[in-house]
């Protein structure tokens, strides 16, 4: 067994550095390929870092048995596939190698130089360096096209954030593969620029220094300056708590002593933090469930000079161009769980921030005032971060619908943009078909945000609502160039409407539950053309079921009764480019959708137990079903938007909407079947 992956298979991957992240990686590649049989080797040249680092792996996955995370047979296979050695030669034959030493540019080069001598030309080697650019890491190295940096963040077999960072000499194959192969396993990869620091560390360590300089200008001390930190910046925990946990203090001291010389003057190592490094001490922090009390004047002061640092570091980013304003929203608001810079930023209003980045450069002039920044201030305009990333592809346009911590659901916003990537295609004679996914691999579109509907208070908002979003889906059907929904995941109520205005839709192979329209849940029908385009897929019978029970179906389901056109056993993505270009060049024909009334259209459905769910949503589900199934597609989806709005009208619709809100999607909603 081995996992292969867009032509490329790994049987084992190597990890170098037993320290502080290396057993975290190792575990993180464990959890993803064990069930592939992938061996994964941790080398390092201490014996005692070697025996810390195994018990802490196994700590983690013993702790995982406890939880029920790992099944004890899972955690006991885990382990007889991790081994832990001093000998470097047991890197030969590694697919992929991950260096986690020191932040030390003579020792990785070294340890590449030893580790290009055992692998074969086609091993990735990858550093997990936290500041160094590849171009300096990789510089001796006689194969440099398949070697990048790749950033975990802690803790790395938890947090999903990593920075891809391809050097000048990087394959973009490479490249790419590296980008899909961390989303497959799991993790959120972002691409970012060559640039010292990268794009996340600069506002780690910086906003660190930041704080310090509040203590030292005596606008409060360490406690409250982290307290005002964690909740003017939306942190879990402040800078001064975060570098306690993780032990960064000398880390950091090294990166803003080297930022100084690459980035900009206002970097540099202050005295306190330098002293808390000597004397190996953490800083003085607020302890579990103590409260700290900060003046309001010393508030409003620490939260307007750390948010001017915060909004100028980010800036400054731009203006390297290693980073998209897109991409460092996601890549800020999970690497480091704290507000997204640039929505942070709308949401205060643009020209506020540049006053507070004005204010800060005021009081500190090394730190420069983004011209990035003022331009953006000065049209008047929000930044743009998207939701819904386009990309063109050759002759195909890439869609990929990116809220991994929504599971990529469905709100307006990405409604509107995704209207405006079909208008691309629509009008670009180059673009053949389009391809259109979800992020990450747990969700195609695991839905709407119901969150959203859960405000209306009218049947004709409702209605209004649903319009709207029918017109932005069937826009992929009408674009008169064939569009493949490549399903990287679950597709559920908002997602399997979505994928059934494509063309055709692939999936992975062996997805117990893939699809499913749980509306019912939450005392809703269907309102993006489920309770019209399912039964014209499936047929009468199996939509039923899936509409009126919620529940799901398998992958290899979906195939058998016409959901999906094919079961993929690798990378979906690849295979739905395939396939739109097959389409487009007439190469392949799939069944389409019947837009007329279906002439075999039931006058009624079977009797199905619905089990708690309510009578009045059913009976408007099974209205839209069977009329609409005798109109035009276009008719019985006004006829859907109508009986949509008209679950406002029931009891149940506001039980389940409120059920969900304040209980969450597992929770059964008590119906009263009015």
């Amino acid at each position: 067994m081995a996992f292969s992956f867009r032509g490329y298979t790994i049987n084992k991957v190597g990890v170098i550095g037993s320290g502080q992240i290396g057993p975290d990686i190792a575990l993180h590649f464990l959890k993803a390929l064990y069930p592939y049989g992938v061996q994964v080797v941790v080398v390092d040249v201490a014996e005692e870092a070697l025996q810390k680092g195994k018990g802490k792996l196994f700590k983690k996955v013993d702790k995982g048995v406890e939880s029920g995370a790992f099944k004890p047979d899972r955690a006991e296979g885990m382990k007889s596939h991790i081994t832990f050695t001093s000998d470097y030669s047991q890197l030969k034959g590694a697919d992929l190698v991950v260096e986690a030493a020191t932040e030390d540019l003579p020792l990785k080069r070294r340890i590449f130089r030893q580790v290009e001598e055992l692998v074969a030309p086609t091993t990735i080697l990858t550093s997990n360096s936290s500041h160094l650019e590849p171009e300096k890491i990789f510089a001796e190295l006689l194969h440099k096209g398949r070697s990048l940096c790749t950033h975990y963040f802690f803790p790395a077999e938890r947090n999903p954030a990593i920075e891809i960072i391809p050097g000048k000499d990087t394959a973009a194959d490479v490249a790419e593969f590296t980008m899909r192969f961390y989303e497959a396993i799991g993790k959120f990869p972002v691409k970012v620029g060559s640039r010292y620091g990268y794009a996340v560390d600069p506002v780690f360590e910086g906003l660190l220094l930041a704080c310090v300089q509040c203590v030292d200008a005596g606008l409060g001390d360490s406690k409250q300056v982290d307290t005002v930190a964690s909740k003017c910046l939306g942190l879990r925990v402040g800078p001064f708590t975060a570098h306690n946990l993780t032990g960064g203090n000398p880390i950091t001291a090294h990166g803003l002593s080297e930022m100084n010389e690459w980035l900009n003057k206002w970097f540099r190592v202050p005295e306190r933090l330098r002293q808390m490094v000597d004397t190996k001490t953490d800083w003085e922090v607020p302890g579990r469930g103590e409260t700290v009390e900060v003046p309001p004047d010393k508030e409003k002061l620490i939260a307007e000079e750390l948010q001017g640092a915060y909004f100028a570091i980010v800036s400054d980013m731009l203006d390297s161009k290693i980073i998209t304003t897109s991409d460092f929203d996601l890549l800020i608001s999970v690497a480091l769980d704290m507000k997204p810079p640039f929505t942070f930023m709308n949401s205060l209003g643009v020209g506020k921030a540049l006053e507070l980045v004005e204010a800060f450069h005021k009081k500190y002039p090394d730190m420069p005032v983004s011209r990035t920044l003022k331009e953006q201030a000065a049209s008047g305009k929000p930044w743009d971060v998207l939701d819904v990333l386009f990309e063109k592809r050759g002759d195909i346009g890439f869609i990929t619908i990116r809220r991994p911590k929504a599971l990529n659901a469905l709100n307006s916003k990405v409604f509107k943009e995704l209207n405006a990537a079909c208008d691309i295609i629509e009008s670009d004679p180059e673009i053949k078909a389009a391809v259109v996914t979800g992020f990450g691999n747990k969700a195609f579109v695991a839905g709407a945000d119901i969150k959203e509907m859960a405000g209306f208070t009218e049947p004709t908002q409702a209605e209004k609502f649903c319009h709207v979003v029918q017109h932005a889906s069937t826009r992929l059907e009408k674009l008169g160039k064939p569009a493949v929904a490549a399903v990287n995941g679950l597709m559920f109520g908002g997602g399997c409407e979505l994928a059934m205005c494509c063309t055709a839709r692939v999936a992975p192979k062996g997805m117990k539950m893939l699809a499913g329209q749980p509306e019912v849940n939450l005392g809703l029908i269907p309102g993006m053309g489920g309770t019209q385009r399912l039964p014209r897929l499936v047929g009468f019978e199996k939509a039923a079921e899936m509409i009126r029970t919620a529940n799901p179906i398998s992958s290899a389901a979906a195939l058998q009764h016409g959901l999906i056109n094919e079961e993929v056993d690798g990378d979906v993505v690849q295979r739905a480019f395939e396939l739109a270009r097959e389409l487009a060049s007439g190469k392949t024909t799939v069944k389409l959708i019947e837009k007329g009334p279906l002439p075999d259209a039931p006058d009624s459905l079977p009797d199905i137990d619905i089990g708690h769910h309510s009578r009045a949503i059913d009976k408007l589900a099974v209205q839209a079903m069977l009329e609409g199934a005798k109109m035009t597609l276009e008719k019985g989806l006004l006829l859907e938007a109508y009986l949509f709005g008209q679950c406002w009208t029931t009891e149940d619709n506001r039980i389940g909407l409120k059920t969900f809100v304040e209980q969450g999607a597992r929770a059964k909603a008590p119906f009263v079947n009015r």
